[in-house]
This record gives structure tokens, sequence and C-alpha cells, in this order.
């Protein structure tokens, strides 16, 4: 499978089976973060794997969807902000987009050995932070729920429902 193939399978599931991710296949996805890059090659992130069912009802109650909690494995990416790389110019923080860049390749990795994930952003980040006991220096800043999907998407989806690349892209200048 080539990368543009990967990339157009992996889509945001809502609807999971409740047979548990492997180990095997979970550190892979953990690994697939690991390695991202990030700016200045701070790694300011943070990841807290959740299964065992009574961890994953607390979890339930930061994001309110019924569909969340049919996934048997959610991962909480936290970034610290103490480690994250700042611009000199400007001081701009880039911890949140290393922290993209790590939760994307977990999406692609997941979706490469056949399980299916959801990039959550609208959660309460206060309620996570108490739930997971987080300390001061951790934000909470995306839940990924994964799983193996009961759902698919037509890989087709892209040529309706995203912009066409000329709308996009401009060579040399705007």
């Amino acid at each position: 499978m080539t990368f543009i193939e990967l990339a157009i399978r992996r889509y945001s599931c809502r609807n999971y089976d409740f047979r548990p991710v492997e180990q095997d296949k979970l550190e892979l996805i953990l690994e697939a973060a690991r390695i991202a890059p990030s700016a200045g090659n701070y790694q300011p992130w943070y990841f807290i794997v959740i299964q065992e069912k009574e961890n994953l009802k607390k979890v339930h109650g930061v994001y309110h969807r019924e569909w969340f909690q049919t996934a048997p494995c959610v991962i909480v990416i936290c970034g610290d902000h103490n480690q994250s790389w700042k611009r000199k110019q400007d001081g701009k923080d880039h911890c949140d987009i290393d922290i993209a860049i790590a939760v994307d390749h977990m999406t692609l990795q997941a979706t490469e050995l056949g399980l299916a994930t959801c990039w959550i952003c609208n959660f309460d980040k206060e309620e996570t932070t108490k739930t997971l006991n987080l300390p001061s220096y951790l934000e909470p800043i995306v839940i990924l729920p994964m799983g193996y999907p009961l759902d698919q998407q037509d890989p087709s989806r892209h040529v309706e429902k995203r912009k066409k690349i000329q709308d996009i892209v401009s060579f040399e200048s705007l």
C-alpha cells in the first residue's frame, strides 16, 4: 500500500468493536509517535494509555458522546509547554504542532494495522486534568480513542469532501 492509499484509508471512526487492541500493535503505534519529528527535537509529549474498564469509564466523563464509550483503548496525549521549543522572534510555542505531528503518526500507524481512531479536541480539559491527576506542567491536548472499527468510510469521500488542489496551492507566490 502506498502512503497516499494509507492516508485515504484513515478516517474518524465513531463505532468500535469492544475487542481489545493487542499489545504489540499498541507498541508500534506508540513507537510511531515516539519517532515523530518535533521542533528542535524537544519531544514535548507524554502519552497516557487507558484500557482498563474502570479507568475508561472515568475518561468517558470528559467527552460526552455515546460512541466514545465503544473504544476499548483511549490515549490521552499531553504536551509539556516547559519542554517545547519557542521561536525566538515572537515566542511562538510549537508544543501543539509537535503533538499534532505525533498524533498524525499514531493515526496512520493504527490505520496500517487495521485499527481506527478519532482525533478528539473538544473535551473538558480541566476535567481531564483532574480525572488523570495530571501535574500542572502537562496539558491534555488530544484524546485518541482507538480500536477495531465496526463501520467503514468510502475512500472516494475525499473527492467530494476535500477542497480541490487548485483551491489550496499556488507556486512561487499567491
